[in-house]
């Protein structure tokens, strides 16, 4: 399998939108999940979409970030609105082996290599 791999990231002001994309060529029946993790604090699952199109979001970014996939599922996507100066962390794709999506960050088996995303007030 090829690793994922994450554009989109950069600088905004607060309020501002960023989109981030994830290349996924070869998961098709996968769950997949966008993370992030901020300097001096762990790594955490923001979003993530199974293999039915369910949607799960963390409580911090409902209702601002939206998680999605283009019709050929080799492009996973985060669309991020009203974006926080909290907002900035490396944010990383990642894929489980599995179809439907874990709980532990463990099941994600595939990551790349993440993106900045700095948020300025």
């Amino acid at each position: 399998q090829v690793a994922p791999v994450e554009s989109g990231g950069g600088s905004v002001q607060a309020g501002g939108s960023l989109g981030l994309s994830c290349a996924v060529s070869g998961y098709i029946l996968n769950c997949m999940g966008w993370f992030r993790q901020a300097p001096g604090k762990e790594r955490e699952r923001i979003a993530s979409i199974d293999v039915q199109g369910t949607t799960t979001y963390a409580d911090s970014v409902k209702g601002r970030f939206t998680i999605s996939q283009d019709n050929a599922k080799d492009t996973l996507l985060l669309q991020m609105n009203a974006l926080k100066p909290g907002d900035t962390a490396r944010y990383y794709c990642a894929v489980s082996a599995w179809p439907q999506c874990p709980h532990s960050q463990g099941g994600y088996h595939y990551w790349g290599q993440g993106t900045q995303v700095t948020v300025s007030s």
